[in-house]
């Protein structure tokens, strides 16, 4: 009988080595889902109301069961509590909180308990394994892995990575990439997730994270730092362009990415299924660094809006077709690679562009000056754009334009600015129509167009201006799916920065009180002047 026993306690601990071993937990953790299996199992055999343990001893397998009671101020339940008088009369220096046991028999197990102990240390296990694996990947993040394609379900596939399984989603897969149970693939880990069936892994061969890796992989300057990827764009499975420097004067980046004879460039080709890689030097100059990015196209001019981040590039006719890329890949890549929105135009369409630009500045000078065509165009050529600076410009640049002399100079701009004054009243005639508060003229820099503008969006106190955001006012882009959307704001029309709208807006949040009015410059000075004199009183204290 001995002997009997002894095998099965043996077993016992085999099968919790085996276990462990299998799964790649702790073997504590399985002895602890078996003691609450057999606990499950005695509690059913002497009564669930009970509080039963069970211990398996690590090392020798023994299983002992306890009853146990618990010495309490006030008993709620007589199964599992005792008062403290009870408990003195069975040891004199008892206190509430201790806990008294009494051995139970062993049990044998029924086929019912003995299902139930299986299904409990079945579930243990598990949760023990999917915490394991959390734990082990969730620092894994941004890391390339390889595994094996288990299954394929919807375009989805499942990778199993030896210790863990993965999920690599239909749309983080190369289009037209398709794999078969068995297949070795290599991935990155994006995102892991605690969920309720267990830790989810999450792999990507789209993002261009990946791409960085795999050159990381497989140039070892980048590796070592010296070579930087600084952007990336991709059209994954088709194109990518990548933007490099070199900390290195004498290392050149472009040449250390595509190795001897191509052979870095090509193994991470090979990987993303012949996906075509352009490698472009990073330069700091906007300008240059776009037109690099726009290769193999070649470039006539370019010309940029630093405030809008929006580049117009003309090439010759026959780069058109290059420079935009089949179905727009090129540019759009560019685009990306940047994060300049950029105008692709021939010169041709430039040279059309600049003649309606002339020819409509030419119908505002007659319209708004009342002269003839041939004097609104010699104003138009002359690099004139807008009335104002007609009306407000020395006079003698007027004048010094063939076939004009001061007095027509004086003349020309006498009318521009009755134009601006007639103008004016008509829009201050519209803000009061409007009901934009007179407090808003005391903002600096703000026009009658943009009073009107305001009170058509529904801004008409000092208070509405100063809970506006810069972006409610010059609009804001955001990129999404690779294309850059625009969102108008209230000045989107009107010729405004970035830093002019926030200085409305500040100076509106002084003037309505939300925020401390800036010290006057000459406090400034003599709170400077104090400190300074506080100095040397200091310096001899010390």
């Amino acid at each position: 009988m001995t002997s009997a026993v002894s095998a099965n306690r043996l077993e016992l601990l085999q099968i919790a080595d085996a276990v462990a071993r299998e799964k790649s937990i702790d073997k504590a953790i399985v002895l602890e889902a078996m003691e609450e299996a057999i606990q499950r199992a005695a509690r059913s055999r002497f009564g669930s109301e009970l509080d039963i343990r069970a211990h398996i001893d690590p090392k020798t397998g023994e299983i002992t069961l306890r009853r146990v009671i618990t010495v309490v101020d006030e008993v709620e339940d007589e199964n599992t509590q005792m008062s403290l008088d009870e408990a003195r009369k069975l040891k004199e220096d008892a206190e509430i909180g201790d806990e008294f046991s009494e051995p139970l028999p062993p049990i044998d197990f029924g086929r019912i308990a003995a299902q139930n102990a299986k299904q409990v240390i079945v579930q243990k296990v598990r949760e023990a394994e999917r915490e394991r694996q959390y734990e082990e990947y969730k620092d894994r993040i941004g890391e390339i892995v390889s595994g094996v394609v288990k299954r394929g379900e919807f375009g989805h596939t499942t990778v199993d990575l030896g210790r863990a399984e993965a999920q690599l989603r239909r749309d983080e897969s190369i289009p037209r990439e398709s794999f078969r149970p068995g297949d070795r693939i290599r991935a990155y880990i994006h995102d892991v997730r605690r969920e309720p069936r267990g830790p989810q892994i999450f792999l990507s061969r789209t993002r261009p994270e990946f791409m960085v890796k795999l050159f990381a992989q497989e140039v070892p300057e980048i590796y070592d730092g010296v070579v930087e990827i600084v952007a990336v764009a991709r059209d994954p499975g088709s194109r990518a362009k990548i933007a490099v420097r070199s900390s290195d004067p004498s290392i050149d980046p472009v040449g250390a990415c595509v190795g001897m004879r191509g052979s870095r460039v090509q193994a991470v080709v090979n990987e993303l299924q012949g996906e075509k890689i352009d490698i472009i030097p990073w330069t700091p100059d906007a300008a240059s660094f776009i037109v690099n990015a726009l290769a193999p196209a070649e470039v006539a001019k370019v010309v940029l809006d630093e405030d809008a981040k929006r580049i117009e590039v003309v090439v010759p006719e026959d780069q058109q077709s290059l420079a935009i890329g089949r179905r727009g890949q090129n540019v759009r890549l560019a685009s990306q690679l940047s994060g300049w929105d950029i105008d692709i135009m021939t010169e041709d369409e430039e040279a059309e562009r600049r003649q309606r630009e002339f020819a409509e500045r030419t119908e505002r000078f007659m319209t708004a000056l009342d002269m003839d065509e041939m004097l609104a165009q010699l104003l138009a050529s002359e690099g004139f754009t807008s009335v104002e600076e007609v009306a407000y410009v020395d006079v003698a640049e007027i004048a010094a334009i063939e076939g004009l002399d001061e007095e027509v100079a004086e003349e020309i701009q006498a009318r521009a600015r009755e134009y601006l004054e007639r103008e004016a009243a008509q829009l201050d005639a519209r803000r009061k129509e409007l009901g934009v508060s007179d407090e808003l003229l005391r903002i600096d820099g703000i026009t009658p167009e943009m009073l009107v503008k305001l009170g058509e969006d529904g801004v008409k106190t000092l208070e509405d201006l100063a809970y506006c955001a810069t972006d409610d006012l010059i609009g804001w882009r955001e990129r999404k799916d690779g294309e850059t959307i625009t969102h108008d704001g209230i000045f989107s029309a009107l010729d405004v920065s970035r830093a002019e709208a926030e200085a409305m807006i500040m100076q509106a949040r002084r003037l309505a009180g939300l925020i401390a009015e800036e010290p006057e410059a000459e406090d400034e000075e003599a709170a400077d002047a104090a400190t300074d004199a506080d100095e040397p009183a200091a310096d001899q204290q010390s």
